[in-house]
């Protein structure tokens, strides 16, 4: 079971990379106000919501404590950036304010499965 775990684990940070690189890779154009929701950043957020809800089932097979409320808010967060990501993800041009808010709540995300202990 460890070893499934931790591959889902592999997973969801790949997930993550994805939608923090894509996002890094636009503060350039962001500034200019030509960032735009890529597919990268699509494709991580989705792979983040499919692992980590296969991850609290592993860790809830595996008799492990999780931590609803966390996962509850890691999840809302998530859910918002999916959401945002894919409502725009045709645009040309996506609002600094909208793009900024992407980064940020996916920086928080990571923060918030760091820290909260």
């Amino acid at each position: 079971m460890d070893v499934l775990i931790h591959l889902f684990v592999a997973l969801h940070i790949i997930g993550i990379a994805a939608l923090l690189g894509g996002f890094l890779t636009q503060m350039k154009a962001m500034g200019e106000g030509t960032a735009r929701f890529g597919p990268a950043m699509l494709h991580g957020a989705f792979t983040m919501l499919v692992t980590g809800v296969i991850l609290v089932g592993l860790n809830q097979a595996d008799d492990q404590a999780v931590d609803n409320i966390k996962i509850g808010v890691k999840l809302a967060l998530l859910i918002v950036i999916l959401g945002l990501v894919y409502v725009k993800r045709d645009e040309e041009k996506v609002d600094k304010g909208l793009f900024g808010l992407v980064g940020g709540l996916t920086t928080a995300n990571i923060f918030i499965a760091v820290l909260w202990t």
